[in-house]
């Protein structure tokens, strides 16, 4: 990976953004839109902007490397804009956790994952660019301006991930997939009548969206498959915490509970745990339970991923 090359595509990139923002009069992200556009081939008389591309086509970006340029541009632009917390990507030093995870955990070279609330698409294309293994990636995002985002960058970066828009609190026609992967979306969702069909569903308000959405992914699993999340640390332990036990007694094994550093997440109260499910089998499950005290320390991590091949290696999954 060329650093020199990911801090000359940065600056090319922010510089079209802010020149296109000040000319159309709109925020930044709907500029980064309309520079994706611009590079992939759209018309324009503007100097810089045809000369940045230029340039920009230039440099011959791995997909890794646009990654990274992108990621970079996300940053500054929140400095001054910026997103609500659902809509933040989830940081690399997680993702690259969740990739270990992923591959660790699954057998097959080949797998299909469906990701729940694709956001930016910072962690699809995390995880497709890293992947030792063949991802047939699909991104599920219900927010115009965020499907729009990610559909572009992927785009730009001639990605073989693919975006849909759609609600996936909603019934879907999707083929199950082999790995069912999220950094959930917290907070109520809205419509109580679509939340009652689901057995997580509160009587007495509105229903936490991150449980609904927990039920919902394993609709979309295979018997044998996978699911990751990223869901708050208290998960088990919130209101209609019942709910969403009762549920899990059910249909789904927890295999591996992994609390992540508190600093990682601005505030306590943001913090996320990663949470591996499957649906239940007869099988017993020796659940993982591990707490990551720092993503910095090699030796911790380096532990962490020992614990995690040795109990892999003990289960039959």
């Amino acid at each position: 990976m060329n650093f020199e090359k990911i801090e000359q595509a940065y600056d090319l990139l922010l510089e079209n953004i802010q020149t296109l923002q000040n000319e159309l009069h709109t925020h930044s992200y709907d500029a980064l839109i309309e520079q994706n556009a611009y590079y992939l081939g759209a018309e324009t008389t503007h100097e810089t902007i045809l000369k940045n591309n230029q340039i920009l086509r230039e440099l011959a970006l791995t997909k890794e490397e646009w990654r990274r340029a992108f990621q970079f541009i996300f940053i500054k632009v929140s400095q001054t804009e910026t997103l609500q917390t659902n809509h933040q990507f989830t940081p690399d030093s997680i993702g690259f956790i969740l990739l270990f995870l992923l591959e660790s955990l699954s057998s097959s070279q080949e797998l299909s994952v469906l990701e729940i609330g694709s956001g930016t698409g910072n962690l699809a294309q995390t995880l497709v660019n890293n992947s030792q293994k063949e991802l047939d990636y699909m991104g599920l995002e219900v927010d115009d301006l965020l499907i729009d985002l990610s559909a572009s960058i992927a785009d730009v970066m001639d990605s073989s991930v693919s975006f849909v828009q759609e609600d996936a609190v909603r019934p879907q026609l999707i083929k199950p997939s082999d790995v069912i992967i999220s950094d959930l979306p917290v907070g109520y969702y809205p419509n109580d009548e679509i939340a009652s069909r689901y057995q997580v569903a509160a009587s007495d308000e509105h229903t936490y969206a991150h449980h609904l959405l927990l039920e919902q992914s394993l609709k979309y699993l295979k018997p044998d498959g996978l699911a990751i999340f990223l869901a708050p640390v208290n998960l088990l332990t919130s209101p209609q915490s019942d709910l969403l036990k009762n549920w899990l007694s059910k249909e789904a094994s927890i295999l591996a509970v992994i609390t992540l550093p508190e600093d990682l997440f601005g505030y306590s109260a943001n913090a996320k745990s990663i949470f591996v499910l499957q649906k239940r089998t007869e099988q017993p499950v020796e659940t993982l339970v591990y707490p990551l005290r720092s993503l910095q320390d090699r030796a911790h991590l380096s532990d962490f991923m020992e614990n995690v091949k040795k109990w892999v290696s003990k289960q039959a999954i």
